[in-house]
């Protein structure tokens, strides 16, 4: 430790030494954002301190507070306080900013620093993971904590904090999430709106010029301005207010200077990005009255100051833990359910009652079956809630018997997300990560592509989200190519760590949804059709538990098979029809049904061998999108009845003829392919 500067006192010691670890560090690694944490210092000082319910000697307690860091470029300003509030960072790790195997990388990755809430970094993100968790809480705390009960049993009772910038407000994403929020009344989220009015192009000026405390209070929200951003009285003034607001969410629009003290730097874009260099952090640390030769200085009393503010979280966790304690004795059935809940864990009741769909008198539009299997997995797993992005109807994503989650019933399970699905995908996984919930979302496959980047942080962040996606293929029809996937499928597939499945009829969705529901540590996208598909006899067929390896052997021939089919989804039963004319002409013929390359590329090399066997080289891959991809399965010797350009408006079953997707085509390919 060293000296602390004469004159300053603890409070302002504090603050400088966030700003003076950030510029470091960030000096160090020659790599970094300094401006935001320097700008955010005081604020961030305040809420950590004073405000902040949190333990750090038990960062996953269930009732803390959650703070999360919208723009995770300024990763060094949540990097000093979970250092200086004591979650186990070291001082060496915040010397190690930005290095490979650190703890401090570039943007906050959940899972891999304590303490971090989410992963952040593409803007806007962050705000609708608060949203999500804030959610999550006020869901909870509807089903949990008794009505009009006077006794404080309340188990569930935190508020959601985050921070963000200009940026954060530029992104689409933001507005969606904040419209939501006002809509919801969500009145335990509070947004500190880093207004410093600074991007990396230089003054937002050029590009944002909005009114955001109008835009926000349109969106009703509670709009707090704090003039100053380095006035710490003025900051906790407004966080307490925004507390005290029962009604609506709370933005705390705080003016602040990037790069405060900064002599030459200040209210620059050259402070946004880059270090501030040696020679001028020299010059700002005496500007801030700080050691201007000390690097990594944490002045004497500034620990303790911090580390003695948690002990109130400590206490506070404390008295959770005495009041859950006196919850399970008056409570018992909520407290068994409670307990279920944040463990994640269901009886098998769940899995028993899920459809079988052996009695099926007719075909069955796998968006339809999917539907079915949620209500009867949500009929048991009480934590199962979700919606679509004003698609329900279509998606078959609706609870039947729950109520919407509405501001007047946060109980509800059924998410009218409206047409949002980029803040939606976002939700969802700040729903998750709160813990207790199994969130899913809908909307169109060809939708997708608006959510990419939250399902890409979804399997960055191993959050186990469903997503169902529907309409999955040109069989669309009539709505032509803007609403026909052809790409999506491959798209999604690139996404490591997300579990991909497009089951073939009604039974492979049962087991698709058992395995999403099983999956613990990836989000699992299902890809369903909008036509109605034939069931499978499985009293003739191997078992749809088979969907469990990725791919199976679905029909097969004496001996060596002449020719491979593989399919997934809607051309799986079209492969079939193509294999019985095939034996017709004493062509020995496999059918591979293939819903999820992901779980087929997991199992062992001698499975995989076994379903296909590289001695046969004639295999014919048959999927109604982008062929990239079933290279790996066909080989040199196979070939791929796929599709490479957008679809056309025309009934479906026409369009899926004259892109090739009918039994005669996958004959006379199948022969070519043989030479037959």
């Amino acid at each position: 430790m060293n000296e602390r500067p004469a004159g300053l006192e603890i409070d302002t010691q504090c603050v400088n030494t966030i700003r003076t670890l950030s510029m470091d560090a960030i000096q160090k690694a020659n790599s970094g954002h300094p401006g935001a944490p320097m700008g955010l210092a005081a604020a961030a000082y305040v809420l950590w301190t004073r405000f902040l319910k949190h333990n750090p000697q038990n960062p996953d307690w269930h009732d803390r507070d959650r703070f999360v860091l919208s723009g995770g470029h300024a990763s060094m300003l949540l990097y000093s306080l979970l250092y200086l509030t004591g979650y186990g960072l070291t001082l060496d790790d915040i010397k190690n900013f930005r290095q490979w195997g650190s703890k401090t990388p570039g943007h906050p990755e959940f899972g891999h620093t304590t303490g971090v809430e989410t992963t952040t970094g593409p803007l806007g993100q962050g705000v609708t993971n608060a949203v999500g968790m804030a959610m999550a809480e006020r869901h909870l705390a509807s089903l949990f904590n008794p009505p009009n009960d006077q006794t404080g049993h309340d188990i569930v009772n935190h508020n959601t904090f985050m921070m963000c910038g200009d940026g954060d407000m530029m992104e689409g994403i933001t507005s969606e999430a904040a419209s939501l929020a006002g809509h919801l009344g969500l009145s335990k989220l509070i947004c500190l709106y880093d207004d410093n009015r600074i991007s990396i192009e230089g003054s937002t000026d050029i590009a944002f010029t909005e009114d955001v405390t109008l835009r926000f209070q349109a969106y009703n929200w509670q709009v707090i301005t704090v003039k100053d951003g380095n006035n710490l009285d003025e900051i906790s003034h407004a966080i307490d207010a925004a507390i005290k607001e029962t009604d609506k969410p709370s933005l705390i629009k705080l003016r602040t200077h990037i790069a405060f003290g900064s002599p030459n730097k200040q209210d620059t874009a050259d402070a946004h990005g880059a270090p501030l260099g040696e020679e001028e952090i020299k010059l700002t640390k005496a500007c801030l009255g700080c050691l201007p030769d000390e690097q990594f200085c944490v002045p004497e009393g500034v620990l303790d100051h911090f580390r003695n503010s948690t002990q109130k979280g400590a206490e506070a966790e404390e008295k959770w833990n005495s009041l859950l304690d006196a919850y399970k004795k008056q409570f018992p059935e909520l407290a068994e359910q409670w307990s279920s809940m944040m463990n994640g864990s269901y009886n098998d009741q769940w899995e028993a009652a899920l459809p079988d769909f052996s009695d099926s008198k007719g075909p069955i539009a796998t968006r339809s079956a999917s539907g079915t299997v949620l209500n009867a997995a949500a009929g048991k797993i009480p934590s199962l809630i979700g919606g679509s992005a004003d698609l329900a109807p279509s998606n078959k994503t609706f609870i039947n018997g729950s109520p919407d989650f509405q501001k007047d019933n946060y109980s509800g399970r059924n998410i009218r997300f409206g047409v949002r699905e980029h803040a939606m995908g976002g939700i969802l996984n700040g729903m998750c990560l709160h813990k207790g919930l199994r969130p899913f979302g809908g909307t169109f496959l060809v939708f997708a592509d608006y959510m990419r980047s939250a399902i890409r942080l979804a399997a960055l962040m191993n959050q186990p989200i469903i997503y169902v996606f529907t309409h999955d293929s040109v069989a669309v029809g009539e709505d032509g190519p803007t609403h026909q996937p052809v790409e999506h499928l491959t798209s999604l597939r690139m996404i490591p760590d997300l579990t991909v499945i497009r089951p073939a009829d009604a039974t492979e969705t049962a087991a698709a949804w058992r395995h999403a529901i099983k999956s613990t540590d990836k989000p699992t996208a299902l890809i369903l059709s909008r036509q109605k598909l034939p069931v499978i006899d499985r009293s003739q067929y191997p078992s749809s538990n088979l969907l469990e390896n990725g791919a199976y052997v679905l029909l097969d021939s004496d001996g060596t098979p002449d020719v491979i089919l593989m399919a997934s989804g809607s051309e799986v039963s079209i492969s079939l029809e193509a294999a019985e004319k095939l034996v017709k002409k004493d062509v020995a013929v496999r059918v591979v049904s293939m819903p999820s390359w992901e779980l087929f590329d997991k199992m062992p090399q001698a499975y995989k061998d076994k379903i296909l066997p590289p001695a046969v080289k004639a295999r014919v891959a048959v999927e109604a999108g982008l062929p990239l991809g079933w290279e790996k399965y066909t080989g040199d010797g196979g070939t791929i009845i796929g599709i490479s350009t957008f679809g056309a408006s025309a009934p479906g079953a026409t369009v899926l003829k004259n892109f090739g997707f009918t039994a005669d085509n996958i004959v006379e390919t199948a022969l070519k392919v043989a030479g037959r």
